[in-house]
């Protein structure tokens, strides 16, 4: 697991407090790894989920900085999803 990866995961579940996410999502951050988000929170993994979110790691961090919105990364083709659009969607109000 990178660097990278384990730091996703700890800003994860620090910005989920403790809150699980209702349903699997699958975070691919491009040339270092996945992360998933379920019920009991974040971690490394690349099982299968409901919805896979695919970014580099400029984006993924400034989505999860607040800096970029994960609708704004969508639209303009820096981030990509594949899956239940409707899980991407509680994922996105999961972690605002």
């Amino acid at each position: 697991m990178s660097d990278t990866v384990s730091a996703a995961v700890a800003a994860l579940n620090e910005k989920m407090d403790g809150q699980g996410f209702e349903g699997t999502a699958k975070f691919v951050i491009e040339d270092e790894g996945s992360l998933i988000i379920d019920e009991s929170g974040a971690r490394a993994g690349d099982d299968e989920a409901e919805v896979t979110l695919s970014a580099d790691q400029d984006t993924f961090q400034s989505i999860l900085s607040g800096e970029t919105d994960p609708t704004s990364a969508f639209m303009s083709g820096k981030l990509t999803v594949d899956g239940d659009m409707q899980a991407a969607m509680r994922l996105a109000q999961a972690l605002a």
